[in-house]
């Protein structure tokens, strides 16, 4: 059998050397809990002394039990990670509960950090995702089944039972941030300006108007 050509030996080296260089790098030590009051500011958290670490810092009971749901849009997302849970600092995991009542909508969002994979505790849900060329992949789930979001894509959940309905999300990120889309662009502070939400929507500034009071905080 003829050997590999040197270029071609060359380029598998070069490919293989990229990939390794391209992943996530080992860490240095067993753990990096987060000090969550630092001052210091970088991409994650510094480290808290070791000396003062214990299983506190890996544990939590937030998530056990089911959340409220009587508001607006009928669910309720709360949140495992690096800021109730100081462990996960560095280690690139985190979970949420969602709960949902009859109804209930998890509205359309975005997580730019992560993606997200759910596993329906109790209730139907119908569920989907927008891909870049604006293709709706969507889903009915029940009981026992899971679903994934990719990461940075918009996302939705909506209770289609009469029941209340559960998940537990977990991400691939310590905190892998959302973007709710009406919550952004309708609520931002300082506001975006009407004339650009009514040209990009294709509506009326009154239209525009109108649905920014919906997103201001209740007083």
């Amino acid at each position: 059998m003829a050997s590999p050509s040197t270029p071609s030996l060359l380029f598998l080296i070069g490919l293989f050397f990229f990939i390794s260089a391209s992943a996530d790098p080992d860490m240095l030590q067993d753990l990096c809990v987060a000090n969550i009051s630092s001052e210091v500011k970088l991409n994650g958290f510094p480290c808290k002394d070791a000396a003062l670490v214990t299983s506190l810092d890996f544990f939590s009971q937030g998530l056990a039990v089911a959340g409220l749901t009587n508001n607006t849009f009928g669910s309720l997302v709360r949140g495992a990670n690096v800021m109730t849970i100081p462990g996960l600092n560095t280690l690139g995991v985190s979970l949420s509960r969602i709960d949902y009542a009859p109804g209930g909508l998890n509205p359309p969002h975005m997580h730019p950090r992560a993606t997200e994979i759910v596993f329906v505790l109790k209730g139907t849900l119908d569920v989907g995702f927008l891909t870049t060329t604006n293709r709706l992949i969507s889903q009915s789930l029940k009981k026992g089944d899971v679903f994934a979001f990719p990461k940075g894509l918009v996302h939705f959940q909506k209770n289609s039972g009469r029941t209340s309905a559960s998940v537990i999300a977990a991400f691939n990120s310590q905190l892998p941030g959302t973007q709710s889309l009406g919550a952004t662009l309708f609520g931002s502070t300082p506001p975006v300006p009407d004339n650009i939400l009514s040209q990009a929507f294709q509506t009326s500034p009154k239209t525009v108007k109108y649905i920014k009071t919906m997103f201001q905080p209740k007083k």
